[in-house]
């Protein structure tokens, strides 16, 4: 009995044993999958990050575009860029751009508010306007930090109102907009005082980077002071810059409300325009025409600009339709007032000729710096027929004035009579621009449309003039010094995705 007592007992051991090793040997029950959760906080297409409280979007866009008698960046050609020339060898009347762009905006709920960081960047491609190719690029328009009122890095202009793209694919030049070049860095406070009201504060790229830069970039609201002893200044399009290195930052402030109604603000900024120091002809221990420390400099010298502007929604009661308008006025600030001007030069049949010359302020040896005043007005209005398809109209104005003392400097000017001899000299010029788009959207994420422009240039130094050298296909001698138009369009195709 205790035998077969014993044997049932080992038995029983046994298989205890071998149950014990087989559930050893079993898979373990995974841990629950995190799945990604929505984020409703802050609009469609934000979702957590996996383990965090911080809230993602990715967005993205693809534009193609062709364009007619515009640059490859959108811009008039002759008026706001190069290639005015309009001949067969130096201008491309046919354009092409594509670029393609990712966004990424990251949100985090704090005890101070939210702490967002933006970027926004991409490639591009895009024609130039005498015809010869580019290379593709990598850009970022925007990237930022915004924490409890902050916001720092390449931003928006805080003097910036009403965006022209609202309303048109080509760049307006009667619009300062910092988005014409790509945004501007910047550091700024917003104080929100309720019911829509708010203020900003702003110190903001004046001649530091290449969206600010002090050598004279055509799309940037940087320096523009030209020293008149420098050779080719003046000239046929040609116009650089001697500024003070940059210093001080500009100085913006804004009010601002914003209702269901729409927004209105007005804008303020102070701008350094200091010129950098005198030249000489005769030359010195810094060389012929050089810009020497031995010859002195002329004093500091601030612009300034003031601006204000609104959007009104729903126009007439019209759901969607909206209208906006905005008037610029500077002095010694002329990127304020236009973003996309700089020199033009528009050639029409025949030996004619327009021309113009935007600066901040200009000033010979022994002279201040004398300021420019540059005024703009622009605006807009878009009328959806439903809810896929849109016209736009939009249109502007802006005008360069330089007073009697800058005047007679420029036309007294060497540089300017080595390479053009006017019989009549006065530097002021303005440029008018009416345009239309009209936009189908078969899909909520696929604009498709056309935007056609007409840009009439009133040109400096109207009546009749020598040209001295070659500009191109273009022959010297006498040319008839009048007003020109230019004719733009453009064609674009572009995919949204959480814009």
């Amino acid at each position: 009995m205790k035998t077969v007592k014993s044997l049932l007992l080992g038995s029983a051991a046994g298989l205890v044993a071998v149950a014990g090793a087989q559930a050893a040997d079993l898979p373990v029950k995974a841990k629950p999958v995190e799945y990604v959760k929505v984020c409703s906080l802050y609009g469609a297409g934000f979702w957590y990050v996996p383990g965090t409280d911080t809230c993602l979007k990715i967005g993205s866009y693809i534009r193609e575009e062709i364009a007619f008698n515009n640059a490859g960046n959108g811009s008039p050609i002759g008026v706001q860029t190069g290639g005015g020339q309009f001949t067969r060898t130096d201008t491309s009347q046919l354009n092409a751009r594509t670029r393609s762009v990712i966004t990424v905006d990251l949100r985090t709920q704090t005890e101070y508010g939210v702490l967002r960081s933006y970027l926004e960047g991409g490639f591009e491609m895009q024609s130039a306007s005498n015809g010869a190719p580019t290379n593709d690029s990598v850009f970022f328009d925007r990237g930022f930090v915004q924490f409890a009122g902050l916001t720092a890095g390449r931003i928006r202009s805080y003097f910036d109102i009403n965006s022209p793209y609202q309303y048109a694919y080509i760049n307006q030049v009667s619009s300062g907009d910092s988005n014409e070049f790509r945004g501007l860095w910047g550091i700024a406070y917003t104080a929100q005082f309720g019911n829509g009201f708010s203020a900003s504060l702003a110190l903001e790229d004046g001649g530091s980077t290449s969206q600010g830069n002090n050598v004279g970039q055509t799309r940037s609201r940087g320096h523009r002071t030209v020293n008149l002893e420098m050779p080719s200044q003046f000239g046929l399009g040609a116009l650089s810059v001697d500024n003070e290195g940059w210093k001080i930052p500009d100085v913006v402030g804004a009010l601002r409300i914003d209702q269901a109604w729409g927004y209105a603000q007005v804008s303020a900024a102070l701008h350094d325009a200091s010129g950098g120091y005198y030249s000489t002809a005769l030359g010195d221990a810094c060389g012929a025409n050089a810009n020497c420390q031995n010859l002195g400099h002329p004093g500091d010298a601030y612009g300034w600009a003031v601006s204000g502007g609104f959007t009104l929604n729903d126009v007439l009661g019209l759901k969607g339709d909206t209208f906006s308008i905005q008037a610029t006025y500077s002095v010694g600030a002329s990127g304020y007032a236009t973003g996309g001007l700089s020199n033009a030069l528009v050639f029409g049949g025949g030996n004619s000729v327009a021309m113009g010359w935007l600066t901040d302020g200009v000033f010979s040896t022994g002279t201040d710096v004398k300021l420019t005043t540059v005024w703009s007005l622009n605006g807009g209005y878009q009328h959806f027929w439903n809810p896929k398809w849109r016209t736009s109209i939009y249109g502007g104005f802006i005008e360069i004035d330089y007073d009697s003392t800058a005047a007679a400097l420029i036309c007294a000017s060497p540089a300017l009579t080595s390479v053009i001899v006017p019989a009549n000299c006065s530097p002021n010029f303005s440029v008018e621009q009416v345009g239309t788009r009209t936009q189908w959207n078969p899909h909520p994420d696929l604009d498709i449309g056309v935007d056609l422009t007409w840009t009439h240039l009133n040109t400096a130094f109207a009546g009749t003039a020598t040209i001295v050298a070659a500009t191109g296909a273009r022959p010297p001698g006498v040319y008839s010094v009048q007003d020109q138009d230019v004719f733009s369009g453009v064609f674009r195709i572009q995919r949204n995705f959480l814009p």
